[in-house]
Order: structure tokens, then C-alpha cells, then sequence
């Protein structure tokens, strides 16, 4: 099983759009790179589509392989296909960690989650979301918030884990 991104941080992003990944997040990169050696900088993939979301997704190489594979194996000419080809193919920007350990965003994916000063990094899986700080904790920890206000007060929530796997 593949290296999972944890945690979470916040980061300075400066004039020209460079922002510092959190080190144990290099870390996943690297070893979620099929080509990466040391001395070489990591790739990724920043996934910003979908106009629904507030953040930009970034994806491992072999995260965003695995996307793929699902998505070629949908009927050629499908909606479907055409679409997700368009948000994981045509609006997405494929890039690599610098020698500093930077990303460098392209004003048009900080324009489109209004990133400005800082960044949120929070851990997803085999992915990770950049986020403007602001918007996070205004939309999507609110939205966690609320999840949790709604199960009863004893419910654990690693109950939704059991029998997965099973049958």
C-alpha cells in the first residue's frame, strides 16, 4: 500500500506564487513517484477543474495514474469519459517540488481559490488540498463541524469502518 498524506499546516506563499509543502508531505511524493531518485524533485499533479470546489487537489503520480486508468476504461466518446478527461486532463496542471522544497502556483489556480498570503495544506488520502486558510475554516471545517453535531453524542465515528472488507 502506498505512503498516505497526513496532517495539516499552514505555509507564507510569496509575490510569485511559491509555497512550501510540508516535508513529511515530500516524503509521500517522492516515494509515490515512479520515477523519482534521490537528488530529483517529485512530481505531482494539481488538479483545480472543478468550478464546485474551493481548493486545488494535488495528486501523487501514482494517484492521478490511478484516475486515469479508471478513466480510460469508460466507453470511449461517453459523456462521462469526455467530461472527467476534461477536469483530470485538460484542467489540471502537472508540476514538481523545486530544490527548495516549493511549489510555484500559477497565478490562475491562486486566482481561482483567491490564495493570496497564506496557504492551508490539509491531508487527504493519497491526495492533498491547498487551501486559502480563510475558506477552510469558513466552509469545509464548518461543514465537518456539523457532521459531527448531527450523530448522536456517543457515536464513534470509526464505527463506519466495521465490515468494510467484509463479504
Amino acid at each position: 500500500m502506498a505512503r498516505r498524506f497526513r496532517g495539516e499546516s499552514h505555509h507564507k506563499v510569496d509575490t510569485k506564487g511559491r509555497v512550501s509543502i510540508p516535508a513529511s508531505f515530500r516524503r509521500v511524493l517522492e516515494a509515490s513517484d515512479p520515477n523519482w531518485q534521490p537528488g530529483d524533485n517529485p512530481e505531482l499533479v494539481i488538479v483545480y477543474g472543478d468550478h464546485r470546489r474551493k481548493y486545488l487537489e494535488c495528486y501523487t503520480m501514482e494517484a492521478i495514474d490511478e484516475v486515469d486508468a479508471k478513466i480510460d476504461a469508460l466507453p470511449r466518446g461517453s459523456m462521462q469519459r469526455r467530461m472527467l478527461q476534461r477536469l483530470f486532463h485538460g484542467q489540471s496542471f502537472p508540476t514538481n517540488v523545486d530544490e527548495t522544497g516549493r511549489l510555484v502556483l500559477p497565478a490562475k489556480l491562486r486566482n481561482k481559490i483567491d490564495l493570496e498570503k497564506e496557504a492551508f495544506f490539509i491531508a487527504a488520502g493519497d491526495t492533498f488540498q491547498i487551501w486559502k486558510p480563510e475558506t477552510y475554516e469558513a466552509e469545509e471545517l464548518a461543514t465537518t463541524e456539523e457532521w459531527l453535531d448531527d450523530l448522536p453524542e456517543d457515536f464513534d465515528p470509526m464505527q463506519y469502518l466495521d465490515g468494510i472488507g467484509d463479504g
